[in-house]
């Protein structure tokens, strides 16, 4: 099981996350591309540490949603979606490759991703886009009981799928994410690493109502903008690799 975090989440003299911390124990870097936080320098700072130690990239799109930092779902047309990704993905496959990089795979951010998951028009739109880019990109998207139709969409478009879960995030009944307005929706450091633990074990998680539901999941999400996950990093890294 990869691991993998949300990162270059600063923007300008605004700083989110602690990157350098967080990079050394992870597998995947998602990168924000401008839209709901990063900037042009921030991109290129991320990229450099992703590269130094070995981590694979992901561009991290969302909404044109700077000021809600991308967590308000927006109602963009089918086009705008595609050109929206496009222009984000672009952006950071152009930096990355400037740096003699390569981008491997797409993770939409906030408000995007929950759409992609619950609108399928949303979801065919993101898959266009990626269907649709230069050269093959896979799309990153939550594990749910879905994933056999999400593949089948996907597949039927030519895009490869890495279906994900997540080490910080209390899951509802039916394995979507408790709405973070929610209480016990952000797990602290011993419900965190006691979920890390099953899922590596199991392939199950725990719901907000101790029911237990079976999750086959490719990657482990920690968000670089949760203190309490990035502080765990280390030991979640040592339970994925079975220290």
């Amino acid at each position: 099981m990869l691991l993998n975090c949300d990162l270059g989440e600063s923007y300008g003299s605004w700083t989110m996350g602690v990157d350098a911390t967080v990079m050394p124990y992870i597998d995947q870097a998602n990168i924000a591309c401008g839209f709901h936080a990063g900037d042009p320098l921030t991109m290129r700072r991320t990229l450099t540490l992703a590269a130094e130690h070995g981590v694979a990239l992901g561009a991290h799109p969302a909404y044109p949603d700077l000021v809600g930092f991308g967590r308000r779902s927006m109602a963009l047309s089918r086009d705008e979606i595609i050109a929206n990704l496009h222009y984000q993905v672009a952006a950071l496959d152009g930096m990355a490759q400037s740096m003699g990089l390569t981008l491997a795979y797409v993770k939409p951010h906030g408000a995007l991703y929950h759409d992609m998951l619950a609108r399928r028009e949303v979801r065919a739109a993101i898959i266009e886009a990626l269907a649709s880019y230069h050269r093959p990109l896979a799309l990153l998207l939550q594990a749910t009981a879905q994933a056999a139709a999400h593949r089948a969409e996907a597949a039927a478009a030519g895009v490869q799928l890495l279906f994900e879960a997540f080490a910080d995030r209390c899951y509802a009944d039916d394995g979507s994410l408790l709405d973070r307005s929610l209480p016990g929706a952000i797990h602290n450091r011993e419900c965190m690493l006691a979920q890390v633990a099953q899922l590596a074990h199991d392939s199950t998680v725990t719901t907000v109502n101790d029911n237990v539901i079976p999750l086959q999941i490719d990657t482990l999400c920690v968000h670089g903008d949760n203190p309490q996950g990035v502080h765990c990093i280390k030991a979640i890294r040592a339970l994925l690799d079975g220290d």
